[in-house]
C-alpha cells in the first residue's frame, strides 16, 4: 500500500469511479469491476471498500433516487479531488515498480 493506503481492490475501485464518472452505484462498480479487473469480490465488499475510500475523503457520496427495484434510496459516488490525486500516485507507483522488467504487454482479454 501507497501513501494513501490504497490496496489493490481500493484502486481498482477508485479507477472504476473514475471511469465510470460521477454518481456511480455500487452495484454498477461491482458489475464493471469484475468484467474489466477480472476479480471477483463479494458486492459487500466492494460496499465496504467505496465506504472507506469515502471515510478517506478520497470519494463522495450522496443519496440519490429509489433503486429501480424498489426500496431503498441508491447512494451515488463521485471521485473526489483527493481521490483523483491518490489514483495518479498509485498510477505513478505501480508504473515505477514495472518499469524495466522487460514484460510484453498483457494480452487483451474479453475475445
Amino acid at each position: 500500500m501507497g501513501r494513501s493506503g490504497l490496496g489493490e481492490l481500493g484502486t481498482i475501485v477508485l479507477a472504476t469511479v473514475h471511469r465510470l464518472g460521477d454518481e456511480v452505484t455500487g452495484t454498477v462498480a461491482y458489475e464493471d469491476l469484475t468484467e474489466r479487473a477480472g476479480r471477483d469480490p463479494t458486492v459487500p465488499a466492494v460496499h465496504v471498500t467505496l465506504r472507506r475510500l469515502e471515510s478517506k475523503g478520497l470519494l463522495h457520496s450522496r443519496l440519490g433516487g429509489v433503486s429501480p427495484r424498489g426500496g431503498r434510496r441508491q447512494r451515488l459516488f463521485s471521485l473526489t479531488s483527493e481521490g483523483r490525486t491518490a489514483l495518479a500516485e498509485s498510477r505513478a507507483m505501480w508504473a515505477r515498480v514495472f518499469d524495466g522488467l522487460g514484460l510484453a504487454d498483457a494480452p487483451e482479454s474479453g475475445s
